[in-house]
């Protein structure tokens, strides 16, 4: 009979490695024992009440993560660019056309139209946030551009050098999450630029680092999960995977093209990368942990035919096949649970 697959917490090499054996389930729990002696296992192993730690280490690079695409917006001469590897925060230009600002500003949503008097929407109540943020106060953030939104608007221009017009024109203000670096110039100064022209590429200002875990793996690569960094001068620190999505790595050589989970990890403490450019860092990530469970070996689970899984207990010349539920799988033990099953009971490890 075919070898049934184990719940989705185990993966398919697990089962192959420990060479599950399948086995009909005549006399499982109460019926008859296996007559001495004949049918005793080449090998044994004990139910140990333990631990489990479903965790692996993958070598992960250092980085800033994935750069995006600053394409221009306003027609005219790009007259200034910040250098590579430069922070640019809220407020500050990104670059500059015609001798004027193309300013960053802090923001989910995307710049898609001019903003005056009158408008109303949540792009509204994102520049009105930023105003507040960079000071600007005698209005109220609520999503409309009022006259008082027009009064800090022309403060804001004033400081900038931009004419105070009080109307904020698309393509003048850039929207990121947070503060960027600059990760490549894509224009030189005194090109031309426009809309759809590229002018920068840009990475978030924190270092991160980047891991592709494979799609078999993937219940690693869970965002928000804790994971622990070895530094190469050989100390960890706590981190934890703050994005993740799906890329398809082109083909290498003889390597076919394949899907990966690609995980970006932050260390809790910027200061611990500090001392590292360019860097390799293991990872170590745990997908699962069960405190205080019975444990058997994996070699130990026979696949029954009637469906499930089951241990040889063995109880001194003779033995039975009880049923058991699966767990966690770990280190080559998985977690049991069945009815008198105890710590310290004999399975068989079949051959």
């Amino acid at each position: 009979m075919r070898r049934r697959l184990l719940p989705a917490v185990a993966t398919a090499a697990v089962l192959v490695a420990a060479g599950v054996a399948v086995v009909a389930a005549k006399g499982i729990g109460s019926g008859p024992s296996t007559p001495p002696a004949a049918n005793l296992p080449p090998a044994t192993a004990t139910v140990t009440r333990q631990t489990l730690v479903d965790n692996q280490t993958m070598t992960g690079e250092l980085g800033y993560g994935d750069p995006v695409q600053v394409n221009g917006r306003l027609p005219g001469t790009i007259t200034a660019l910040p250098a590579q590897g430069a922070t640019v925060r809220r407020g500050q230009p990104i670059y500059r056309v015609d001798n004027l600002p193309v300013v960053l500003l802090y923001g989910a949503l995307p710049a898609y139209r001019a903003l005056a008097a009158g408008a109303k929407g949540p792009d509204v109540k994102q520049l009105e946030q930023n105003l507040y943020a960079l000071g600007y106060r005698g209005f109220t953030v609520d999503g409309t551009f009022s006259a008082s939104t027009t009064t800090a608007v022309k403060k804001w221009q004033k400081a900038l050098g931009l004419p105070q017009t009080g109307t904020v024109d698309l393509g003048r203000i850039y929207y990121a999450a947070g503060p960027v670096r600059v990760n490549t110039q894509q224009a030189a100064i005194g090109d031309s630029t426009g809309p759809g022209l590229a002018v920068l590429t840009t990475t978030g200002s924190q270092k991160l680092i980047g891991v592709d875990v494979s799609v078999a793996e993937q219940r690693l690569a869970k965002v928000g999960s804790a994971v622990t960094l070895k530094l190469p001068d050989g100390k960890t620190a706590p981190g934890k995977i703050v994005r993740g999505r799906t890329v398809i790595k082109p083909a290498e050589g003889n390597n076919p093209a394949k899907t990966v989970i690609r995980v970006s990890i932050a260390p809790d403490d910027q200061q611990v990368l500090a001392a590292f450019d360019q860097a390799t860092i293991d990872v170590g990530f745990t997908a699962g942990k069960r405190e205080n469970v019975l444990t058997a070996p994996v070699a130990a689970l026979l696949a029954l035919s009637e469906g499930g899984y089951g241990v040889q207990v063995v109880d001194g010349t003779t033995t039975r096949i009880v049923a058991v539920k699966t767990g966690l799988f770990a280190d080559g033990r998985v977690e049991i649970t069945a009815d008198g099953l105890a710590e310290g009971t004999t399975v068989g490890m079949p051959s």
